[in-house]
């Protein structure tokens, strides 16, 4: 005999499915928190670089262009890791709610289900795909100049 719709034993086997993607939605929340965080560190960079482009003359300003036109580069590639990200959230939310709505009503949504996590998943890892890229992306354009790398200390200076 099947439990009476909406018994506390279905609501119990809605709940356990929908376990899995409610803790795939933390560790969604802790990568948007590093994307995050990764961003603001690039936004207060580029806005100390926009002053030195503006004061800047020579190769330094042409170093601080380089800079900052990288910079841009890696806050659109974060911004696009967060969007993605954040719609891999909203599709899995999605998901919870289809999942509870189908196992309180009978309603049958699975294949709604199972696209709905599959587009999470594309999302989420094109989100991470793009975060590596940018990650990439920062450490090849790191440039310390060949003056700074081969500069000495003054020995009079230490006497």
């Amino acid at each position: 005999m099947l439990p009476a719709e909406g018994s506390p034993f279905q609501v119990a086997q809605v709940i356990q499915s929908a376990v899995a993607p409610v803790f795939l939605l933390a560790g969604v929340g802790a990568f948007l928190n590093v994307c995050a965080l990764r961003l603001a560190r690039i936004v207060d960079r580029a806005r100390t670089v926009e002053r030195l482009v503006l004061e800047s003359r020579g190769r330094d300003h042409d170093r601080s262009v380089r800079e900052i036109r990288v910079l841009d580069r890696r806050m659109a590639l974060v911004s696009w890791a967060i969007f993605l990200t954040v719609l891999s959230a909203v599709l899995v939310c999605t998901v919870v709610v289809l999942l509870f709505a189908s196992g309180l009503t009978g309603a049958h949504v699975g294949t709604a289900i199972g696209l709905l996590f599959i587009g999470s998943m594309v999302s989420l890892a094109v989100g991470f795909a793009l975060f590596l890229v940018e990650t990439r992306f920062a450490l090849r354009n790191v440039r310390i100049d060949r003056h700074i790398l081969e500069h000495e200390a003054d020995e009079a200076a230490g006497d």
